[in-house]
């Protein structure tokens, strides 16, 4: 279905673990995602094929060269012109793109989320509504550990080594220093129910705004 109006382009920025994906997912869920184009920049990580999977391990995945944010730029202006994208699938467990992708169609939301959007410049210009969902650092580490060895099989002495080589010192030198960006600062983003109502509400005022728009137009 192609749209013959501006979508609204929302970026959810934050930490590892710091709540981002919880508040994204309530979105979505909130709002339907029926109306809703998601795309997650981890999902833009550059494909290791070429590698070992030795070589892989060393790769810095908390600076912004690793992921491929050029083509998440090129889907999102996609999208808002009406046209479909291929969203690549990775793979945590073996560092590598998979070979299928998801079809994604335009809707009138696009709500990209990831620790780095607001880092670039070109694909910070896009946004509509920039929100940075804050936590503290240990719990950050605590919700990092936990889904990294539940959900994606690593030892807990990996994310602790992963996380004071390159998660730490990357976040304090990309992540933090992107928060002035933000529209809106939400503590525990998700998990913080005054702050995720009055986003809904924004949401579906906006939402319901461009239906009557439409109707009238």
């Amino acid at each position: 279905m192609a749209y013959t109006h501006s979508p609204l382009i929302i970026g959810i920025a934050g930490g590892s673990g710091s709540g981002k994906t919880t508040l994204a997912q309530l979105i979505l869920d909130h709002i339907g995602a029926d109306k809703i184009a998601f795309l997650p920049h981890d999902a833009y990580y550059r494909d290791q094929d070429h590698l070992p999977y030795e070589e892989r391990l060393k790769v810095n995945y908390d600076h912004p060269d690793s992921l491929e944010t050029e083509l998440l730029v090129r889907h999102i202006q996609e999208l808002k012109a009406g046209r479909a994208i291929d969203l690549p699938v990775y793979d945590f467990n073996i560092y590598s793109r998979k070979h299928e992708t998801r079809r994604i169609e335009p809707r009138s939301i696009i709500l990209v989320e990831g620790i780095l959007i607001f880092y670039e410049k070109i694909l910070r210009k896009l946004f509509d509504v920039k929100i940075f969902v804050d936590a503290d650092p240990d719990i950050r580490l605590i919700r990092r550990l936990t889904r990294d060895i539940t959900e994606r099989g690593r030892s807990v002495d990996s994310v602790i080594s992963q996380y004071q080589a390159t998660v730490r010192p990357m976040y304090l030198e990309f992540v933090e220093a992107s928060k002035r960006y933000a529209d809106i600062i939400i503590p525990e983003g998700g998990r913080n129910p005054v702050a995720l109502e009055m986003v809904i509400a924004r949401l579906e005022s906006l939402l319901g705004a461009e239906n009557d728009n439409r109707t009238n137009h």
